[in-house]
């Protein structure tokens, strides 16, 4: 059995799509619509746990090889409705999904050349259970329906990646990526939408992806969590310059997320606006466990969170006019899973291709040399994807038992273009069989595709290893 599972029940017509708060039935119903008008570019599956209450997650993918990971075509997600009660991107994504298939249809060559040269995939509802809680209870209450039908918020219950990766860095430990094998206790047990979650990070080779939330208008960007374990306190990523451009992107793209003026939300009122509509999430407040960070630090995958609006249930006659507020911001941002480089990296000799390399880079722009101490790793393919804003860089690629090579790139970033594609050959030298990048090393994804039914073997041995104990560890994990 595969990680992820085909969802094959086909409606037998298709309608136009229906504004209105859809329930747990009609929302796989939509995702099949689409697929019936766009058989040729989408693939509905589910997640391979269901909720608590034994609802499928369902998820839509959209790309010219529905079903497969394509050499040089870099992973996309988008996740919505994991506050049960916050409910605006769940209805999103459903419009999202019928408006690229139906622009597609249309012959439009920007959404076209989007989805050929990307691999979409959007999971509507990642806590149903919460949403028929939060819509049963006439969805007023600012927190009836946020947690699933265990009372766990999924946004606190990731493995928190975070205290490992401060250790490393008070420690001088280079480890910086990939973190999930270092994982020796929790917190609490992982709920079956978090395993969900996090089995499809680990089969996916991820690139962007964006979660949507609400209570606030604005986008938020690594780290999550603070340093110090202060309520508040910007604590940026090696990756700061970038996740702000990233969150810009949306923010700068919606109507009204970065304008100065507009009202804003919560009990002080405060407008987000006025640093741009974006903020580092622990600047704001700090949290542990969440999503956001856990993808940065478990995979190659960059993620923020983007904050739809002060209303967490609004009503269906703002749906209209809240799709015309997000729809650039939503297709510019999946077009940012092509900035920076991307490439091949193969065995000089043989040319076979080298998983696991790791890919690090240092920022020369302007005469400085600063090391960006967050590292990403080639594919099952060889294939890499580095996410950069414009400058010079330079970057290596080493792999125990070849001899690392380095390459400086300018990168310019051109709009609706393919990321720069660097490609290095590692020539073979025994010398290089203990290189010190062994330690970084991820089997994440090697087994992805080709042996699908292993891979989830070994990540489900992970995770019984994680969570199946007599009870959870009640106070926070320490580390030297």
């Amino acid at each position: 059995m595969g990680l992820v599972l085909l969802f094959i029940l086909l409606p037998i017509f298709s309608k136009a799509f229906e504004w209105k708060h859809h329930n747990n039935s009609e929302l796989p119903e939509i995702l099949n619509e689409v697929h019936t008008k766009c058989p040729e570019v989408t693939r509905v599956y589910t997640l391979p746990l269901k909720s608590v209450q034994g609802v499928p997650l369902y998820a839509i993918e959209f790309s010219a090889r529905p079903g497969k990971h394509k050499i040089l075509v870099p992973e996309f997600k988008y996740i919505a409705n994991m506050h049960g009660n916050e409910v605006l991107g769940r209805e999103l994504m459903l419009k999202l999904a019928d408006y690229i298939c139906e622009k597609y249809k249309e012959g439009d060559e920007n959404l076209k050349k989007l989805v050929s040269i990307t691999r979409i995939h959007i999971l509507p509802s990642m806590n149903p259970d919460g949403w028929q809680l939060a819509t049963d209870t006439g969805g007023k209450d600012y927190l009836v329906g946020r947690t699933n039908n265990n009372s766990v918020d999924l946004n606190r219950n990731f493995p928190n990646l975070n205290r490992i990766m401060f250790s490393n860095e008070e420690s001088h430990i280079a480890h910086n990526n990939h973190l999930l094998s270092m994982v020796d206790r929790l917190t609490q047990p992982i709920q079956p939408e978090t395993k969900a979650v996090i089995m499809w990070i680990m089969a996916v080779p991820f690139v962007l992806s964006a979660n949507f939330h609400g209570g606030d208008l604005v986008a938020n960007y690594p780290y999550d969590e603070s340093r110090s374990g202060a309520i508040t306190e910007y604590t940026q990523s090696p990756d700061d310059h970038t996740f702000r451009h990233l969150a810009q992107v949306y923010s700068t793209n919606h109507v009204d997320m970065a304008d100065p003026s507009r009202k804003g939300c919560g009990f002080d009122g405060y407008n987000f606006g006025k640093q741009g509509g974006i903020t580092n999430g622990a600047a704001w407040y700090s949290v542990d466990g969440g999503m956001q960070d856990f993808n940065y630090l478990s995979s190659n995958d960059f993620e923020i969170t983007v904050e739809l609006g002060c209303d967490k249930y609004p009503s269906v006659d703002t749906l209209p006019e809240e799709w015309n507020r997000n729809k650039d911001a939503l297709l510019n941002f999946i077009w940012e899973a092509h900035i920076g480089i991307k490439g091949l990296i193969t065995n000089g000799i043989s040319g076979e291709p080298l998983p696991n390399t790791v890919i690090h880079v240092k920022n020369i722009t302007d005469g400085k040399r600063v090391d960006i101490m967050h590292d990403v790793t080639s594919v099952h393919g060889g294939d890499y994807f580095r996410l950069l804003t414009p400058g010079q860089y330079e970057v290596t690629a080493f792999q125990s038992g070849f001899i690392p090579e380095t390459k400086v790139v300018s990168v310019e970033n051109r709009p609706f273009q393919e990321a720069k594609r660097i490609d290095f050959k590692l020539l073979p030298n025994p010398m290089y069989e203990n290189l010190d990048a062994k330690s970084y090393q991820s089997q994440d994804y090697n087994s992805y595709q080709d042996e699908e039914d292993k891979h989830e073997m070994q990540n489900l041995i992970l995770y019984n290893r994680l969570t199946n104990r007599p009870e959870p560890v009640l106070s926070p994990p320490s580390y030297p």
